[in-house]
């Protein structure tokens, strides 16, 4: 297969490089450059912000948004003028809104909110808005991806991780992958220039808002987690689609830790709950245990795994006459399975599930006598060189005949890039006959409020889902941010955000009730 790449010659950049040699690692794909696409002028001052921005948060040189020196545009596979009659594409892929194909050669074309060109992702991110990428060709969308980032607020971050998963998202095109987003693309950004004054005003707030950030994580430990829990004596989250009038109890802490990643089970008639404990001086997850009884917490969590590398999001199951754990260990790349020999303790790593993948928040599901794993991933390196992206847009899948593997990948990965609806956040639940998967909506930031989708479809050839509703902190729950969901045993668990000084008393058990309560 012949794949023509058009693209703006005069200022080719990383990600280009990357798509290149991503298209190139098809077997029997060639793909050849083309640079006679002229897209919209690139904003005078947007290097200029760039440079800022670097400056006043140490950011790395390179990466997707750098343009390519002298050597490495040379060795990008260009087309020859003289070749262009000649050389007939299967394919063409418009970076850039304005390349031609020969008659019969479909032309897919790279759009930002509706608009071509990267200029268009840029003002999308300048706008404050979370850019759609779509590939689009004779106005029928192929894939479409609502793009994350790790850090919002920064502009060249957020424009690099979205050119990088432009990279995913045209790969995916190639398997059916990266399916397009049921609720369709915004309206195009408008009204974000760069002009002189905006370019001040924009470096202000960055010197500004890096004393701040200064200043606030001198007397706070950030980001601070917290859990609350509540006894199920009516309908659940999923019912109710809203957080319940009476509250909930907050798990204490001492603020020198948090809890996370709340993942309850019945073990001998009792419930325990498994969760994510940071230590905020050794910067370091390990996963711990405390019981629960009629009245709530036994005690405090007790420490029952750690490892070389950071855990959290402890997914524990039983089965056959055993308690399991998939817990994630993204800094290790591999997704591995441990079985207690000592509940709650006695962890024993008994197989690696999946290797050589950074992925996030593993989520096993037995639906139709097999057995699926979602997490979202953030490409290894040999796939993503530029080691950009974020971590939470992009739901790959796997599946397998045991939850002991072999683990097959889905030929559609990554099923779904979507920031919004793709990170697992928790077990998926058959509620009145229908499978719903928890997410973290991550479009204003990692973890910012919990969704709740329901499983359309999912088997080997493809995978659907549809919103059903979306569960913010507020009154009911007092932070910036809500994370997980799980329930067993007649309790329910969340998490979200708070904020913990640096030196506090004992924290208390309490009840987050509404104001007026």
């Amino acid at each position: 297969m012949l794949v023509r790449l058009c693209l703006d010659g005069r200022g080719p950049r990383g990600w280009h490089a990357a798509l290149v040699a991503r298209l190139g690692a098809r077997p029997g794909c060639r793909v050849v450059v083309d640079a006679r696409s002229r897209v919209a002028a690139w904003p005078a001052n947007a290097d200029r912000l760039f440079r800022i921005e670097t400056l006043f948060h140490g950011l790395p040189p390179g990466g997707p948004a750098a343009r390519l020196d002298e050597a490495e545009a040379a060795a990008l596979p260009w087309l020859a003028s003289a070749d262009r009659a000649a050389v007939r594409p299967d394919c063409v892929i418009d970076l850039g809104g304005d390349c031609d194909a020969p008659d019969g050669v479909p032309v897919w074309r790279l759009l930002y909110d509706g608009q071509p060109g990267e200029a268009a992702l840029l003002a999308s991110l300048l706008a404050g808005r979370v850019p759609v990428a779509s590939l689009v060709a004779d106005g029928r969308v192929l894939c479409e991806a609502r793009l994350g980032t790790e850090v919002r607020g920064v502009v060249r971050t957020t424009f690099e991780d979205g050119l990088a998963r432009t990279v995913t998202m045209i790969a995916a095109a190639f398997v059916g992958g990266a399916a397009p987003i049921p609720a369709g693309s915004p309206p195009p950004a408008s009204g974000a220039g760069l002009g002189a004054r905006d370019l001040a005003r924009r470096a202000a707030r960055i010197a500004v808002g890096s004393a701040v950030r200064r200043l606030y994580h001198l007397g706070y430990r950030a980001p601070h987690w917290r859990i609350g829990w509540r006894r199920l004596d009516g309908p659940d989250l999923v019912a109710l689609g809203r957080h319940p009038d009476s509250g909930w109890h907050e798990l204490p802490d001492d603020g020198r830790r948090f809890y996370a990643d709340p993942f309850p089970i019945v073990h001998a008639g009792r419930c325990w709950l498994f969760v994510e404990e940071y230590d905020h001086a050794s910067a370091k997850g390990v996963i711990s245990a405390v019981a629960f009884d009629e009245t709530g917490p036994v005690g405090t969590p007790v420490r029952v795994l750690e490892t070389a590398h950071h855990l959290s999001y402890p997914f524990v199951f039983a089965r056959d006459g055993a308690v399991w754990m998939v817990p994630e260990c993204c800094a290790a790349g591999t997704i591995d399975l441990y079985r207690a020999t000592d509940f709650p303790g006695g962890w024993v790593k008994e197989a690696t599930l999946v290797a050589d993948v950074a992925a996030s928040d593993p989520t096993l599901f037995e639906h139709d006598g097999r057995w699926w794993l979602f997490a979202t991933v953030r490409e290894a390196p040999a796939a993503a060189p530029l080691g950009h992206g974020s971590f939470s847009d992009a739901l790959y899948l796997w599946s397998a005949p045991d939850f002991r593997g072999p683990w097959a990948p889905h030929r559609a990965n990554p099923v779904l890039v979507d920031t919004a609806a793709a990170r697992p956040a928790g077990r998926v639940v058959v509620h009145d006959g229908q499978a719903v998967r928890p997410v973290q909506d991550c479009s204003r930031g990692y973890g910012w409020a919990l969704g709740l989708m329901r499983i359309d479809r999912l088997d080997e050839d493809g995978f659907a889902q549809s919103f059903l509703s979306r569960i913010e902190a507020g009154p009911l729950w007092p932070g910036s941010r809500l994370h997980s969901l799980n329930a067993a045993g007649g309790f329910e668990f969340i998490d979200g955000s708070a904020r913990a000084p640096r030196v506090s008393p004992r924290r208390m058990v309490k009840r987050v009730r509404p104001r007026s309560a």
